[in-house]
């Protein structure tokens, strides 16, 4: 499976990112895969060979580029519960610098990106998030009409706030199918409802799931929330999401 470390121009500077691509000659459709809050690292590389070993062509972005290369903070092998709160509490001043307008600002430069490389094909992208990353999926694709097919979020974080530009708040401007698989403690059912509610409003073609007996991060297997039955539903659900969407070449 080719992988590449690669150098995103963006209007901040340059994200380092990793990149996984089918070993073939043949171009494919472009995924962009924004990472949880403890950002890019083994197990998310795993995750874009893994996709991209289903045809897909898969773009991890270094969230925090602008305070250095990932990792910018330093992760233990495995983020257990004893470990987890000291290395949230690093990694949060990094999360609440990451502004809407950065996000938005990033997002224009990580999907020019993607579509230029030569392995790419033609037509929208998918857009992917874990945690924190399933809010810049769907701001991703709110403000690039056109461009995303499908927006798929897992254990997602922030989608439901009392924000003016919550990302519930958006969801009149997307043009794509949309999964998000929720752990049982993710969203309350109140906001869960608001969303769904926003989602049928808009038309937005939309599953809404929660994965039973999980907590928050399920699908990370360098956590103590990783579930293997949650990860392989993830898999079930995000798989023929991407093949109903993406145009094949």
């Amino acid at each position: 499976m080719p992988t590449k470390t690669l150098q995103i121009p963006t209007a901040d500077g340059r994200a380092d990112a990793f990149a996984a691509f089918p070993d073939h000659g043949a171009r494919h459709p472009g995924v962009l895969l924004y990472t949880d809050a403890f950002g890019v690292r083994p197990e998310l590389e795993e995750r874009a060979r893994e996709l991209a070993g289903h045809g897909y062509y898969v773009l991890v972005p270094n969230l925090y580029y602008r305070h250095g290369p990932a990792p910018v903070v330093e992760l233990p092998e495995h983020i257990g519960e004893e470990v987890r709160p000291a290395v949230i509490a690093q990694l949060m001043p990094l999360v609440e610098a990451h502004t809407t307008e950065r996000i938005l600002r990033d997002a224009d430069a990580y999907l020019r990106f993607l579509a230029a490389q030569p392995e790419v094909s033609a037509g929208p992208a998918a857009v992917i998030g874990y945690c924190v990353g399933a809010a810049l999926a769907m701001r991703t694709a709110a403000a690039h009409p056109g461009q995303v097919a499908a927006v798929a979020g897992f254990h997602p974080g922030f989608l439901v706030t009392d924000a003016p530009d919550s990302p519930h708040r958006l969801v009149p401007k997307l043009t794509v199918q949309v999964h998000l698989g929720l752990s049982e403690n993710d969203m309350s059912s109140e906001a869960i409802g608001e969303l769904d509610q926003a989602l049928d409003a808009a038309g937005v073609g939309y599953t809404t799931e929660i994965y039973p007996g999980t907590v928050h991060g399920f699908t990370m297997s360098d956590t103590d929330a990783f579930s293997p039955s949650a990860l392989q539903r993830h898999w079930d659900r995000l798989l023929p999401l991407l093949h109903r969407t993406l145009t094949r070449s």
